[in-house]
């Protein structure tokens, strides 16, 4: 009677002893994204290291046109955060934002109507191919008589340069979505332009977000060469005349201030792409363990 109770009792003998819970709670989103800035910031130490090297480097520099590091950054205080230089930097933030903006709308929505139809895609893709060879600086005499001298110019310029990255990456985009996925949403009843809105913008979206990229590079670009031209304002005109005057600091205080511009917009872009791209990057991680 007693072996009886004890194996009523006891659990069943077909496997090991049970394993204990895991009471670890999982790793929240927001400290994975915490973790990975963190080591964004870790693989910045080779960018330390050259601006140490090159602050060491030219330290007791005596050449006109390589001035010591130190004196860079000090003349960028006194001109770019003190000083009246920033109004250039104001101007050719300007510019570059409507010029991306209608690059980016354009092209998201000309890339659309010529995979919404076909006839028209057929009809003008070799014009598109055309001017997308096309280099965008030529341009600039014909868009200074078109536009003028003003800040037209420098937004049409740099509209037209960076429409191209945006448009054919979304037309491409559009092209690769499964065509089962279209025609499932045609046999649900979805009208045209909901079946465009809710299954082939989103299934193209991480392609159009890197035509974006593609576009934020070229429009900062573009954005210093249409200064470099027949203007008085911006930072391509603040180097080219720094550099005429002679005044070699000026001069490398609008590069690195350039530099640095580039580097902010492109993380601001990569901030927002995690946010907008959060459940393709999931989906990828978990393709990926599987």
């Amino acid at each position: 009677m007693r072996r009886d109770a004890t194996e009523a009792i006891s659990p069943p003998a077909t496997g090991g002893p049970a394993a204990p819970a895991d009471r670890t709670p999982p790793r929240r989103p927001r400290t994975r994204r915490l973790v990975g800035g963190l080591r964004r910031i870790a693989a910045l130490w080779l960018f330390a290291v050259l601006v140490a090297v090159w602050w060491l480097w030219s330290a007791d520099s005596t050449s006109t046109f390589f001035p010591p590091l130190k004196d860079i950054v000090h003349q960028l205080y006194e001109l770019w955060i003190t000083g009246d230089a920033k109004k250039n930097l104001a101007s050719s933030l300007q510019n570059f934002a409507f010029g991306y903006l209608i690059a980016g709308l354009g092209g998201v929505a000309v890339g659309t109507l010529l995979w919404m139809i076909r006839s028209a895609r057929d009809a003008i893709s070799p014009f598109l191919y055309f001017l997308y060879v096309l280099p965008a600086p030529v341009l600039i005499p014909a868009a200074m008589t078109i536009f003028g001298l003003g800040s037209a110019m420098k937004v049409a310029i740099i509209a037209f340069a960076a429409v191209w990255p945006t448009l054919l990456n979304t037309l491409d985009g559009m092209r690769g979505v499964d065509p089962l996925k279209i025609d499932t949403a045609r046999v649900l009843g979805m009208s045209g332009f909901r079946v465009v809105r809710s299954v082939v913008l989103p299934a193209a979206l991480p392609q159009i977000v890197a035509g974006l990229r593609n576009s934020l590079q070229v429009a900062i670009i573009l954005m210093v060469v249409s200064e470099l031209v027949a203007s008085t304002s911006g930072i391509g005109f603040f180097i080219l005349n720094a550099q005429q005057s002679f005044a070699f600091v000026d001069m490398w205080t609008g590069i690195i201030v350039l530099a640095l511009i580039g580097s902010v917009l492109n993380l601001l872009f990569v901030l927002i792409e995690s946010q907008v791209l959060f459940w393709h990057y999931g989906a990828r991680a978990t393709e990926g363990k599987g």
